[in-house]
Parts: structure tokens; sequence; C-alpha cells
């Protein structure tokens, strides 16, 4: 699939990053007639199997839901209103979690210290693999996590993290004014300087110039 980047991805500070970094973002609207073929399914799902863990531990767990399935059904009883306008929309829905403990016991070993990091890299792989498609990719976790959860007979040794939504984008003037302005807001991050240091933490900060500095 070959889909030209959206509008609204590409940012000055993102203009040095390889595709398909420079062009993800997280879109809202979705086509709602466009459905994934299993093996584009698959190919999303590889790419999360080959992202890196700790001492390959492999922490995550991925729910499918596909429009029409009993899982995407779970999924919509508990979204949170307002991803309830535009989640339904996307061709595939992904329900992340974590193997955190290994045990049922709500004091037992944990699984692996990284595991959330790990679930991260996995969920990350699947999204930057959906834009290289052709995809958007839009994560989020507004939803009842405990009541999805039981429905999806989550055991106690995990524990259900996020949602990510992959689909084609679709005509605004398809959904509601809300949904269609959510796609056009502006992309902001915060600076360099407020989360790299090359000192101490606070002290000194990497500022936005670091590569014109010659540091």
């Amino acid at each position: 699939m070959t889909d030209p980047a959206p509008a609204q991805a590409p940012q000055p500070t993102a203009a040095a990053l390889a595709e398909p970094m420079r062009s993800r973002w997280s879109a809202s609207v979705y086509d709602d007639r466009h459905r994934l073929a299993p093996a584009e399914i698959e190919t999303l799902l590889r790419a999360a199997q080959w992202a890196p863990s700790a001492g390959n531990s492999q922490p995550w767990v991925f729910f499918v839901c596909v429009p029409g399935t009993p899982n995407h059904d779970r999924l919509l009883a508990h979204l949170s209103r307002g991803n309830s306008s535009w989640v339904p929309r996307a061709s595939v829905v992904f329900l992340t979690a974590a193997h955190v403990r290994t045990g049922d016991e709500p004091d037992a070993p944990v699984y692996s210290d990284y595991a959330l990091h790990d679930v991260g890299q996995a969920a990350a792989h699947l999204t930057l693999q959906a834009r290289a498609m052709g995809l958007d990719a839009h994560q989020f976790a507004g939803f009842d996590h405990d009541a999805l959860a039981a429905e999806l007979a989550v055991p106690a040794t995990h524990q259900l993290l996020t949602g990510i939504a992959v689909g084609r984008p679709g005509d605004p003037a398809d959904v509601d004014e809300r949904t269609a302005a959510r796609d056009h807001r502006d992309r902001v991050r915060k600076p360099l300087a407020e989360w790299a240091f090359v000192g101490r933490f606070d002290e000194d900060p990497v500022g936005d110039g670091l590569a014109d500095s010659g540091s």
C-alpha cells in the first residue's frame, strides 16, 4: 500500500528522522468501510513479535479486535465516551497486555522488571509497521480496563494496558465535527531541554541547538 504522508505529520524537528517515524501521527478519522486482509494483520503482529525485550522474555499479549467479531463487540461496550466516536471506525484494533507476575497471588514475583517497557516497544513497532503499510495508527487507553479484562479472561498474571486503532484515512465529512477537528490540532512536543540531559538530572539539559553546537 502506498499512501502519501498526512499533512499533519511533518514537523521541523522531525525533518531528519527516517520513515516511517517522520510521517507517523495519531489520526482519528478512519474509513469504516476498509478492512485489512488476515495477512496484513499478521504482518502487524510480526512487527510486534520482533520487538526487543529484556532477556527475550517477550512479556506481551495482543488481542485482535476486528469489526464484527466478539472481541470487537467486547471492546466497544467498554470504550470511554471520547473514544467511542472514532475507535469503532478503525479497520482493526489491537489491545495490549503485559505479563507482570509469575503467579496469581498479588505478591507473586514479577515476571520481568521491564515488562511495561517491552510491551511499549512492541506497540511502537506495530505502529511504525502500520505507517510503512500506508495505514494510520492511534494508541489509546480510554476504556474500562477491569471490565474488559474480565470479558477477555485476562489472568491475574497479566495487566491489560492500551489499545491501538489501525486503519486507512477516512473522509472528515463522514464523522462528527468534534472527531474531525481532532485531526487538525497542532502537533507539538516538549523541547529537548525539558527531558534530555548531558549531565545530572535538570542540571545540563540538551538544547535544541545541540547539533549546531558541535557537542
